[in-house]
C-alpha cells in the first residue's frame, strides 16, 4: 500500500471524511491540455499545410511531434511526480503549456510550429500522472476501494475534449484561422497556473528506502523510444539503424532497471504483472484505430469529400454526442470487461462501414461511421484506465498512468504513420479504404484480445 504524504493525512479543512472535491477541478483542466491539443489540429492540417505550402507528409510531424515527446514525457515525469509530489511538476508543466501556445502563434515556419507541438507534449505530460498520484493519494487517506466516479469524471473530461476538439477547431478556424488552436493554450494555462497554485497540496510524495532518481534509466528509456518512434513514423529499409540503436539502448535499459536498487521502471514487478501489461497493449490497439480516425476521415471529408474545414468538424457532433453519452451512462460502473468487448466490436462496425465511404456518399452515412467511433471512445479510454486503477502497484501510480498514456501516444503514431503511408497521393477515397482494412484488423485483434483476458472478470468486482 501506498505511503500517503503528510498534506494528505492532515485531513484538509474540505476533505473532512471525503474526497477533497476542490482538487478535481484542476484535476479535470491539467489533464484535458494533451487532449484538446491532440485533437483540435485534426481539421487543423489541410489549413497549415496551405499556409505553409507543405504536404501531408510534412504536416504529420505535427501530430508526430507532440505524441513523441509525450510518450517519453510521460512516465518520466510520472516517475517524477512519485518522487517529489504532483504539485511542482503539475505548474512547470502547465506553464509551458502556455509558452508553447505562444510559440506557435507566432511561428514563422512549419519547423518553428513543430517545435511548439513538442514543447506542448513535454508540458501537457505533467498534468494526468499528477492527476492518478493525487486520486491515489486521496483514495488511501480516505479508504475508498475504487474511486469509480472520480476516474469517470476524469475520463469523461478528456473523451469529451477528444471527441469535440475537431468540431471546436474547426469552429477556431473558421472564427480566426489555425493560429487560434495554438493561442488557446494561453488562458487554458492561466487557468490552471491559478487553481494549481491555489488547490494543490505542498506536501512531499511518498518517502521511499533508497530515494534518489534512475536518471540513466530514464535516459535510456528515452532514448529507446524516440528511436523505436522515429522508425515507426517512415518505417523504411534506409532506416534499419534505427532498430539497431533501439535493441542497443534497450539492452543496456534492461540490464541498467535489473542491476539499479531504485529503477525507473521496475522491470521484475512489471514483467511479473501480465494483466496490466495486457492493458497496455489494449491501449495501443484502440488509440491506434482512434488516431487514426481522427486524424484520417476529416482529412478526406476535405480532400476526397469537398467539405471545409468547419463542416468536416461539424460533421463529427454525431461521434462527440455519442462518446460523451456512452461515458456518462457507463462511468459509474467499475466493471471493464463488457466495456471493452462493446467498444472493440462498434470500432469493427466503424471501420467496416467507412469501406463503403465514396466522394457521393450521402451525410447520414458520414455521421454513423463517426457514430460508431464515438460508442468505441466513450468506452474503450474509461475501461483501460480503471483497469489501470485495479492493476497497477499504489507505490508507482504516477508512472505506470504515465505508461499508460504512452502505450496511447504509441497507437496514435502508429496510426500517424497509416495515415502518412495511405494518404502520400493525398486524402483520395482509395486511401481511406486501404485505411480502413488495416483498422478492421487492428479492430478484431482489440476484440479477440479482450475476450481472451479472463483477467478482466476481476475489474471492478467486490
Amino acid at each position: 500500500m501506498t505511503r500517503v504524504p503528510a498534506a494528505f493525512r492532515a485531513g484538509r479543512r474540505s476533505a473532512a471524511g471525503g474526497f477533497d472535491r476542490r482538487l478535481i477541478a484542476p484535476m479535470i483542466l491539467g489533464s484535458i491540455l494533451n487532449p484538446i491539443n491532440s485533437s483540435m489540429l485534426a481539421v487543423a492540417l489541410v489549413p497549415i499545410g496551405r499556409w505553409f505550402h507543405a504536404s501531408p507528409a510534412h504536416t504529420a510531424w505535427l501530430v508526430t511531434g507532440l505524441y513523441l515527446a509525450t510518450a517519453v514525457g510521460q512516465p518520466v515525469i510520472g516517475r517524477l511526480v512519485d518522487t517529489f509530489g504532483p504539485r511542482p511538476l503539475y505548474l512547470t508543466g502547465t506553464a509551458l503549456v502556455g509558452a508553447a501556445g505562444l510559440l506557435g502563434v507566432l511561428a514563422p515556419s512549419l519547423g518553428v510550429l513543430i517545435v511548439s507541438r513538442v514543447l506542448l507534449g513535454i508540458g501537457t505530460s505533467a498534468a494526468y500522472p499528477a492527476s492518478m498520484f493525487l486520486l491515489r493519494a486521496e483514495a488511501d487517506r480516505t479508504g475508498m476501494r475504487s474511486p469509480s466516479g472520480i476516474l469517470a469524471a476524469l475520463s469523461i473530461s478528456n473523451q469529451v475534449i477528444a471527441v469535440i476538439g475537431p468540431t471546436l477547431g474547426g469552429l477556431l478556424i473558421g472564427a480566426g484561422g489555425w493560429h487560434l488552436i495554438f493561442a488557446v493554450n494561453v488562458p487554458l494555462s492561466a487557468a490552471c497556473l491559478v487553481l494549481g497554485a491555489r488547490r494543490l497540496p505542498r506536501g512531499s510524495a511518498a518517502s521511499r528506502p533508497g530515494g534518489g532518481l534512475d536518471v540513466i534509466g530514464m535516459a535510456l528509456f528515452a532514448g529507446t523510444l524516440t528511436a523505436f518512434m522515429t522508425f515507426l513514423m517512415n518505417p523504411a529499409w534506409e532506416l534499419w539503424w534505427l532498430l539497431v540503436v533501439v535493441a542497443l539502448a534497450g539492452a543496456c535499459f534492461a540490464v541498467r532497471e535489473l542491476r539499479t536498487a531504485q529503477p525507473f521502471l521496475d522491470l521484475r514487478v512489471l514483467g511479473g504483472n501480465p494483466p496490466l501489461l495486457a492493458t497496455y497493449g489494449r491501449q495501443w490497439l484502440a488509440y491506434t484505430t482512434s488516431y487514426a480516425f481522427m486524424y484520417g476521415f476529416p482529412q478526406w471529408l476535405q480532400d476526397g469529400r469537398s467539405l471545409g474545414p468547419s463542416a468536416a468538424g461539424l460533421l463529427l457532433l454525431p461521434m462527440s454526442a455519442t462518446a460523451i453519452a456512452v461515458t456518462a451512462l457507463t462511468g459509474r460502473r467499475a466493471e471493464v470487461r463488457g466495456k471493452l468487448a462493446v467498444g472493440a466490436a462498434a470500432q469493427i462496425a466503424g471501420c467496416a462501414t467507412m469501406l463503403t465511404a465514396g466522394s457521393g456518399s450521402p451525410i447520414w452515412l458520414l455521421a454513423l461511421i463517426g457514430a460508431f467511433v464515438g460508442v468505441a471512445q466513450g468506452l474503450n479510454g474509461l475501461a483501460n484506465q480503471n483497469a489501470l486503477y485495479a492493476q497497477a502497484d499504489p507505490a508507482r501510480m504516477g508512472s505506470s498512468a504515465g505508461l499508460l498514456r504512452t502505450f496511447g501516444y504509441l497507437g496514435a503514431l502508429s496510426a500517424s504513420a497509416a495515415n502518412a503511408t495511405f494518404y502520400r497521393q493525398g486524402a483520395t477515397t482509395a486511401g481511406l479504404h486501404d485505411l480502413s482494412l488495416l483498422l478492421l484488423g487492428v479492430s478484431v485483434l482489440l476484440l479477440a484480445g479482450t475476450l481472451a483476458d479472463r483477467s478482466l472478470r476481476r475489474v471492478g468486482r467486490t
